[in-house]
């Protein structure tokens, strides 16, 4: 079982990875960081975040397994150009006994800007079966800790945000069925 009785004053705050620089390499055509690479910046802080509570490469090696992602919804703010150095905060918003809801921030390290959003759903995977299976209890109980101290933080207003363009909004609420007074009242159980 992991000690985690120096860990309260890790966790009452969302956790913050090592500084990370944004590698030449990863800059496109664009001029700016690659959509693909803002994901490597935010798997690296998930390995050092999940590593603290037990949840880092040496439990797949060590438990034959692992949480793989199942889905992800980044949204970027502001880009980020070669030689940036940055930062991802990590917050656990919610498990269960198979899975994890958290959510990140990348933001330039020196001047504290957001770059990036991104909230993931993952799933405890056995790795001999390569199936979805329950976390065992001494990391269910690591979870409960973070996820407890994580409570105290306030909910990120990015969360569960719905891909679509505005028109899309403003099209379905045109293309809405009209209804007369008379519908309104009927629909509401009264004929007064």
């Amino acid at each position: 079982m992991l000690d985690l009785s120096n860990a309260p004053a890790l966790f009452f705050a969302p956790f913050v990875s090592s500084t990370m620089r944004v590698e030449p390499q990863w800059v496109d055509y664009n001029g700016h960081l690659n959509m693909a690479y803002y994901n490597v910046l935010f798997d690296r802080a998930v390995d050092e975040a999940f590593g603290l509570i037990g949840l880092g490469p040496d439990y797949t090696e060590q438990r034959r397994a692992s949480f793989f992602l199942a889905e992800s919804h980044v949204l970027y703010r502001r880009e980020l150009q070669a030689n940036a150095f940055v930062r991802v905060t990590v917050q656990l918003l919610d498990f269960d006994e198979r899975g994890l809801h958290y959510y990140m921030e990348l933001r330039h390290a020196a001047e504290g800007w957001l770059s990036a959003t991104s909230e993931n759903l993952a799933l405890h995977v056995g790795m001999e079966e390569r199936k979805v299976t329950p976390f065992p209890p001494d990391i269910l109980s690591n979870l409960a800790f973070m996820r407890a101290s994580h409570t105290r933080l306030p909910r990120p207003d990015a969360l569960g945000r719905v891909i679509g363009l505005k028109r899309d909004k403003v099209a379905a609420k045109a293309a809405a069925p009209k209804t007369t007074p008379e519908e309104t009242r009927l629909a509401s159980g009264t004929r007064h």
